[in-house]
Formats: C-alpha cells, sequence, structure tokens
C-alpha cells in the first residue's frame, strides 16, 4: 500500500469495543464512528484520525442506518478499507416460557441487525476491489445455551450469515469475519445476567474456564488484525472470545 491512511468505519462507538478499538485504529486510519461516546472524537483526532461523526447510527436494523454511515464515508473520505458493527439484542428466558415475540425481538436483533450491516458495506468493497469487514456476535451462537435458547439460535444464524457472504465475495479481495464474545464485563452483559453486583458477577465468573470476565481493551486487540489490513489471508471464519467456554 502507499501512505494513504486507510479508512474504518465503526458503527457504534457508544460503548462494548467500539470506543476501545477505534482508538486501537486511530494512528493509521481515518474514521466514521457512529454515536461516539464523550471525549473520543478528541481522542481520535489527538492520535492521527480525521473523523466524521453519524448520530443516531447505533440500530443497524432500522432503515437507511447503515446506507447513512456508508454515504458518510465516502463523501466525506472517498474510501472504504474496512468496516465493523456490533449488533445483538439480548433475549433471555426458557424456551418453554417463551413467545413468538420473544423470537421476533432475537431475530431483529441478531439476525436482520448484520443482514443490513452486510448488505451495505459489502457491495461498496465489491465495486472497490477490497476491504475488511467484521461482525461482532456471541460465542452463545457456538453452542446450546442454557436460559438463552432463541438467543442463541439467533446468534448461531448470524454467525453462518457472515461465512456465507465471506464465501460468496472471497474472490472478490473482501474479508468478512466474525467474532463471537460472551462473558465480557460491560454495562450491557451485567445487566442481563444480574452481576452489577459482587454476588453477582462471582456467580457469573465461576462458569467461565478462565474464572474472570473478558475485557474490551482485550478484545479490541483481539480484533484489530481483522480490520487493520495488516491479516489479509483469512476470511469466513467465526471466532470465539469467551474464556475458553467455547
Amino acid at each position: 500500500m502507499t501512505g494513504e491512511r486507510r479508512v474504518a468505519m465503526i458503527s457504534d462507538a457508544a460503548g462494548y469495543v467500539g470506543p476501545s478499538l477505534a482508538r486501537l485504529l486511530a494512528p493509521r486510519h481515518d474514521l466514521v464512528v457512529g454515536d461516539p461516546e464523550d471525549g473520543l472524537v478528541a481522542d481520535l483526532e489527538a492520535s492521527g484520525a480525521a473523523v466524521a461523526v453519524a448520530e443516531d447510527a447505533r440500530d443497524l436494523s432500522r432503515p437507511n442506518v447503515i446506507e447513512r454511515l456508508v454515504t458518510l464515508a465516502i463523501e466525506r473520505f472517498g474510501r472504504l478499507d474496512a468496516a465493523v458493527a456490533f449488533t445483538g439484542r439480548i433475549v433471555v428466558g426458557r424456551f418453554l416460557r417463551s413467545t413468538v415475540d420473544d423470537l421476533r425481538d432475537a431475530l431483529v436483533g441478531c439476525v436482520e441487525a448484520p443482514y443490513q450491516f452486510l448488505r451495505g458495506v459489502v457491495p461498496v468493497m465489491v465495486e472497490r476491489g477490497g476491504g475488511q469487514i467484521l461482525v461482532f456476535t456471541s460465542a452463545a451462537g457456538a453452542r446450546p445455551t442454557p436460559g438463552a435458547p432463541l438467543y442463541s439460535s439467533a446468534r448461531a444464524a448470524a454467525n453462518m450469515l457472515v461465512r456465507n457472504v465471506a464465501d460468496e465475495v472471497v474472490g472478490r479481495n473482501v474479508q468478512v469475519n466474525a467474532i463471537g464474545t460472551n462473558f465480557m464485563d460491560f454495562p450491557g452483559f451485567l445487566r442481563a445476567n444480574r452481576a452489577e453486583e459482587p454476588e453477582g458477577r462471582a456467580r457469573v465468573e465461576a462458569m467461565v474456564p478462565m474464572g474472570r470476565l473478558g475485557t474490551m481493551d482485550e478484545l479490541a486487540h483481539m480484533a484489530l488484525p481483522f480490520v487493520d489490513g495488516t491479516s489479509r489471508f483469512t476470511t469466513g471464519q467465526f471466532v470465539g472470545f469467551a474464556g475458553g467456554w467455547v
């Protein structure tokens, strides 16, 4: 590559791994970020990145959200080299107590949202002749998950969607991969698992083979080679990031 800066899109920079990954990318990438957390843009610009911000962009299942992000990237920077999305709606409860509305909630958050994301970014990268796409899914999609059967099933569908899309565009120099997480130290997981207090956290950590929760910085470093242009010989992969649970 030339000295031209790469351009990466992070659809959700309000929380989860978005801010940590953006900070790792900033020295070599200009960035399109959705709904950045307070102070993030200043941090990224201090690291040398030009930053374009999209507001109200976290829910990728909504019509035209990904189109706005892609358009912003092309209009501001004229290119898009990498795109990252975290999608999903945690739906818990036993199957025998579930409803079809619970299933629909899981499918919208866990399947429809990544579909919309992929449908928006893949054609742009195919036309350009290359790119890297990373979808954060869940390790729950890799094994039966007691207490979250609908969520687990929907996440499995998303993981297979990533693999199928990767297979379709592998000859077009576009990489599509997924990282599936579980037992991560962030507010959404803690709330969903009643682990906000020490007793609840200890209960959850006892389920993890490594005996602790994963951090956002760890996850960001794991994700970086999938989007920073340094590793271009893997696609169609689902990688579990769950402390040995998968």
